[in-house]
């Protein structure tokens, strides 16, 4: 079909596709929020939809939208820079069941 999408899913400009990251785990996905952008999802990962329908990725890393604006979704297409979209790599602060959990280890 030559009519697909015009522009494709977008890496990070510092992200090298196909490259597990330092530590990752060969078994599994590894996923990446990138400041101010998408998610990265490396490794071995299905990806479904709400309806448990597979979603052919068509690479073995990829990212994903977090921004909303993306023409591609549930892929990023890069519109995150152009809509300002702003959220950080880590959590802020760390989520209440983490720390329950720790606490009773």
């Amino acid at each position: 079909m030559s009519g697909s999408l015009p522009v494709g899913p977008e890496l990070p400009e510092d992200v090298e596709a196909g490259v597990e990251p330092a530590g990752g785990r060969a078994d599994g996905a590894t996923i990446t929020p990138y400041r101010d952008g998408p998610l990265l999802v490396r490794g071995n990962f299905r990806l479904v939809d709400q309806d448990g329908a597979e979603i052919d990725p068509g690479r073995d890393t990829i990212a994903l939208c977090r921004c909303g604006k993306s023409g591609i979704k549930p892929f990023c297409d890069g519109s995150h820079k152009r809509s300002g979209f702003s959220a950080p790599s880590a959590p802020s602060r760390p989520r209440p069941g983490a720390q329950l959990r720790r606490g009773q280890g």
